[in-house]
């Protein structure tokens, strides 16, 4: 019925989370509206079942042959009817559910995407998570429901008129005691929401400051900090725990009152049923039919108040998605941008100059200040004054500075999937990063499933095999930041030797004290303590004109 992932999801409308449940509604109308008719046949099917029993009932009663056999083929009608409806009900409530999560999944990744370096800034990781997963459900299941909520108001309005037909008092009984039930109910509501809400926000803190234990789990062994943060971490989860326990509290009190409730009102019927029948004011055939309402009203009772409790839940969900939807991106395209021109790539904050075509290398006396430059003339940095050919890069297209400019640091990571989709079968690419020697240890070479973050290599195979996919892409301008920082000697000086070539006529600026690199780079820019290019020319030249550049490229050889 809908192909997945969705095409183009569109802008969503990030206003409320109201807003924003009922624009992705109204992107999916028509898997909606089939499921409300299916759904309303579906449970027409059965609410006229009772009907047709109570009929049958009565025809034995009075030897009528033909009126029983037209109940007969009424309810295998109807049997038939609600089966076929309840496959298609269900198909598309699934349709729906899937629709819905991944619209708002691919609206939240495309968010995040452009949000880029701002949103590590703005936004906690365990928030983008548990979009991806708690949030996704909820906001999928208000849309799944539709289906069964709209089959269960026209059930009930269909078996109100039939009590009426028959006993005015059992109609009104059906009438006012409903919308008491949904008021009961919904009382309850409210304090969930808040609940909800509180949970789910602590929840999304605690699930950062995992990732956060995770990503940082070396270097707090190593200073002796993993007991402060396992106990920081214990004290949090106990808190999510609590608020849990009170969420659960309102939940089993709104589970309580979804039996309770339904179940004393289809006790008040039947027994007014019973009444009526010991009076002669109904007859045998209608008294079962009644007691088949009453037993057939619980099912869509229970979808109203289910529906309430999911829509709550889609609330508080959609509330994460659109305070996420609403943090703006620190860097944007100009309203007019300057078309984009290569040349000469500089950065007038520090004096760097990246010469175009020229392969040229960024040493600095504290590493900081290079990856700041790089930064700067990639314009991942909002203060960024870099300029393209005496161009502020302000002033361009983000989207043409993206394609243009390309940095690669330690920071990135691999993707799960085979190895081929992120670094290509270019043998010269896979030459230049050194990492044939990764591709003929795995079992499929190039086809090989790598795992997330590409945990499966070590660090030094993981920063050759980034290098490949930043060589793979051929950037006019690549930036790489610290690219052999984890590899042995020999491999860097395998590196450092097919890097330039690889790159022959391109952009390319490194950031690295690495003497191997440096000696291979056309020029070389030496920031010094102050954040300012000190010097420039050759590794060669500067090792004797620059006592501080000398002793910045040396210093772990000393």
């Amino acid at each position: 019925m809908i192909r997945l992932p969705l095409p183009e999801p569109g802008e969503p409308d990030s206003r409320s989370a109201a807003r924003y449940l009922f624009w992705v509604a109204r992107h999916q109308l028509r898997l909606i509206a089939g499921g409300l008719v299916f759904g309303i046949v579906w449970m027409l099917g059965q609410a006229l079942v009772p009907a047709a029993l109570g009929v049958g009932i009565d025809a034995l009663a009075t030897h009528d042959r033909t009126r029983l056999l037209w109940s007969g083929a009424g309810l295998l009608g109807l049997g038939a009817v609600t089966a076929v409806s309840g496959v298609l009900r269900h198909r598309f409530a699934v349709s729906n559910f899937l629709s819905a999560g991944f619209r708002t999944v691919q609206v939240t990744v495309r968010h995040a995407t452009r949000l880029g370096a701002t949103l590590p800034k703005k936004v906690a990781t365990g928030e983008v998570v548990s979009i991806g997963t708690t949030d996704f459900d909820h906001i999928a299941s208000t849309l799944d429901i539709t289906a069964r909520f709209g089959g269960a108001v026209v059930a009930i309005v269909v078996v109100t008129v039939l009590l009426l037909q028959v006993s005015v008092p059992l109609g009104l009984v059906v009438v006012i005691g409903v919308p008491i039930l949904v008021a009961v109910v919904g009382l309850l509501l409210r304090p969930l929401h808040h609940r909800r809400k509180l949970q789910r926000d602590l929840s999304g803190e605690l699930t950062g400051r995992a990732a956060d234990i995770v990503a940082g789990l070396r270097v707090l062994r190593g200073v002796g900090g993993e007991a402060v943060f396992a106990g920081r971490y214990r004290a949090e989860s106990q808190r999510v725990r609590a608020a849990g326990v009170r969420v659960a509290k309102v939940e089993s009190m709104l589970e309580a009152a979804q039996i309770l409730l339904p179940g004393c009102f289809v006790a008040l019927v039947t027994w007014l049923g019973a009444r009526f029948a010991v009076s002669g004011r109904i007859s045998a055939g209608e008294l079962v039919a009644f007691y088949a309402y009453a037993a057939f009203l619980v099912a869509p009772l229970r979808t109203l108040t289910e529906f309430a409790e999911k829509l709550t839940r889609g609330l508080v969900a959609a509330r994460r998605v659109v305070d996420l939807l609403r943090v703006e991106p620190e860097l944007t395209s100009p309203a007019a941008p300057v078309r984009l021109v290569d040349g000469d790539l500089d950065d007038p904050g520090s004096g760097f100059v990246a010469r175009q075509g020229a392969f040229t290398a960024l040493a600095a006396v504290r590493p900081e200040d290079a990856a700041d430059i790089a930064d700067r003339i990639a314009l991942l940095a909002p203060e960024s004054k870099a300029r393209l050919r005496e161009v502020p890069l302000p002033q361009l297209a983000l989207d043409r500075v993206r394609e243009h400019i390309v940095v690669a640091d330690n920071n990135d990571r691999l993707f799960r999937g085979p190895l081929r989709e992120q670094i290509g079968d270019d043998t010269a690419t896979l030459h230049a990063a050194a990492v044939q020697d990764i591709v003929d240890a795995l079992p499929d070479g190039l086809d090989t499933e790598i795992a997330e973050r590409g945990r499966d290599f070590s660090g030094g195979q993981q920063q050759r095999l980034r290098l490949a996919r930043a060589l793979a892409l051929d950037p006019p301008v690549l930036v790489l930041v610290e690219p052999t920082s984890a590899v042995d000697a020999h491999t860097e000086a395998r590196i450092a030797e097919r890097l330039p070539a690889a790159r022959d006529g391109r952009t390319t600026v490194v950031c690295t004290t690495s003497p191997l690199l440096l000696d291979r780079a056309d020029t070389v820019a030496f920031v010094g303590a102050d954040g300012r290019v000190a010097a420039t020319g050759t590794h060669r030249e500067l090792l004797v004109t620059c006592p501080a550049y000398a002793a910045t490229v040396t210093r772990e050889e000393d």
